[in-house]
This record gives structure tokens, sequence and C-alpha cells, in this order.
């Protein structure tokens, strides 16, 4: 799909708000047709597995999903990946100051003790769940236990979910989706902003947000992320039940204020004017006008599903 950045700017123009609820409504609409999905089919796929490059809004998305099910009845429980990677060696912490730890690296995750606890909870065993510390890069319990019962589901989500070499389970059990910005959007002069440019903006966001990063640091993982991407993720892709397109409609214009000035002064960079054409010929918007349940509070803040 193609979204026009002009377009965009005439529907903020015209009713906001309207222009808002709509791509709103449009997500809520791919998100109710598969947990209705999900909902027929629980019994025989009690695990769904949601995976997506980094920036998608896959923990929103699966938070969301959650929401929709709890509220049909259903006790639904997710799971992050990223709690069963592997505690870092201190050569791995070497490395890693070095530039040379290979973090989108499905290696990282401890497929034993995952595919040993998916079993436990399709069984309605007791599983003691665990829980990743990102400052220390330590594996540790969380204290938590999980039992499912009959009826229950159970979403994992992470970014090498649906690779069958980590996630070993029949595919039988499961239901599969991938989630992504899948949406290019159009500048005024009829370039085309790719979608992984659009999930950079995102994590810049997050990183300054939440991570006091400046969009220069994020900025210098992208490379390694985008190879890890093609490496480790895309070549799974087909295997999803349900593609999820994240993109809305609004969220360049959300963007411009938060990013566009650190922007400018990074514009010699080659990523950098690709994504400045369209970030500047938005209209801004205030974030004052994005539902605290919309995905993109994953990036800008204050989620309802983040708190």
């Amino acid at each position: 799909m193609i979204q026009s950045i002009l377009e965009c700017n005439r529907r903020l123009a015209e009713d906001p708000a309207g222009f808002v609820a709509e791509a709103e409504a449009n997500y809520d609409r791919q998100l109710t047709e598969i947990a209705d999905y999900i909902a027929a089919h629980r019994d025989a796929c009690p695990i769904v597995l949601l995976s997506g490059p980094s920036g998608s809004g896959k923990t929103t998305t699966a938070l969301m999903l959650e929401h929709k099910l709890d509220n049909r009845g259903m006790e639904t429980h997710t799971l992050s990946q990223d709690n069963y990677f592997r505690t870092l060696s201190d050569n791995d912490k070497r490395l890693l100051e070095q530039g040379e730890l290979d973090l989108e690296s499905p290696a990282r995750v401890d497929e034993e003790l995952l595919n040993q606890q998916l079993n436990d909870i399709i069984a309605g065993k007791p599983v003691g769940l665990t829980e990743f510390d990102f400052p220390t890069h330590t594996r540790r319990s969380s204290g938590k236990t999980l039992t499912r019962k009959p009826g229950e589901v159970v979403i994992l989500e992470g970014i090498h979910t649906l690779n069958p070499h980590v996630v070993q389970l029949p595919e039988s059990q499961t239901v599969r989706l991938y989630v992504s910005v899948r949406t290019r959007v159009e500048g005024p002069n009829g370039a085309q902003l790719h979608p992984k440019y659009v999930r950079l903006l995102r994590r810049m966001l997050r990183d300054v947000q939440h991570r006091g990063r400046h969009p220069e640091d994020t900025l210098k993982m992208f490379h390694s992320v985008n190879l890890g991407e093609d490496k480790f993720i895309m070549p799974y892709k087909h295997r999803s039940t349900f593609d999820v397109d994240t993109f809305f409609a609004y969220e360049m214009n959300v963007y411009r204020p938060y990013l566009l000035d650190q922007l400018q002064g990074l514009a010699d960079k080659p990523e950098i004017a690709e994504i400045l054409p369209i970030l500047s010929a938005a209209e801004g918007l205030d974030a004052s006008a994005v539902p605290e349940t919309a995905l993109i509070r994953e990036f800008i803040g204050d989620s309802f599903f983040h708190k």
C-alpha cells in the first residue's frame, strides 16, 4: 500500500479527530478478525506466535490481542521471547562492548528451555517463568508461575517466534502472526519512503523517550539491525497465518514535532536524507490527539498497554 503525505495533510486539515479515529478503526478491524480466528481454534491451537522486525509494534499488538480475547471471557497470557535469552558470558559481554556480538541472532534464545516450557504450557503443567535483565544481560526467575487451563491461550511475541529452529512446535498447535509496517509513504515529489525507515523513526522515538539515546545512536545500529532482519526474520514470514500491517496513516504527522529538528542535524546521513523530505512535508499533529490505546503510543509513550 502507498500513503501520500499530502493526502494525510489534507485529511488532518479537514477533520483531524476523524482521520486518527479512522486509522485506529482500520487496525482494530485487523485484530478483531484475528481474535475471532484465535477464539475459534483455541482448543487445537493454544499457542499464538507473533513475530516481526524491530519497530513493528509486536509488544503492543500482542497486548491488544490479549485485551480483546480477555474481553471475550478467554483468559490469555502474553510472554516475551526476550525472557528466554541466554545470560551473556564474560566473553559475550566483551564482544558486546566491542560491537561484535550479533544481537539479532537466534542463538541468543535458549530454545531448549523455551520449547520445554511451551510443551508444558500446552499440557497444562505449571511453568516457572523467567525474565531477562537487560542492564546486566542476565536471565533470572521472575518468581511467577503459569499454569494454562483448558481453553486459555498463550501469546509468545518476539523476533524469532516464526523460526522453526527456535520454536519447534507443530504448526497444527499454533496460530502464527507476522506484523510489520507494510505501507510506503509517498512524498510531494513522488518519492516513496520504504517501511524500514518508518520503523527506524519508531525506534528513534522509543530510544529518545525511554532510553535516553540520541537519534544518531539509534542510526548507528540501523545497518546491523537490517542485516539481522534479512537473515533471521524475513525468511520465515511466509509461515504466518496472518500478515498484519502496523502502519497508521497519521503517524508521520505525529513524529514530526518530536524528531524533525534533531534529524535536520543529521541530514548528511543517507538514511536521514531519505526521511527528511517526507517528514518535513508532514503537517505536525500533537500527540494529545493520539488515543492512549493506540499502537504508536508504544513509541511516543503513555500507552494504556504499558502502564
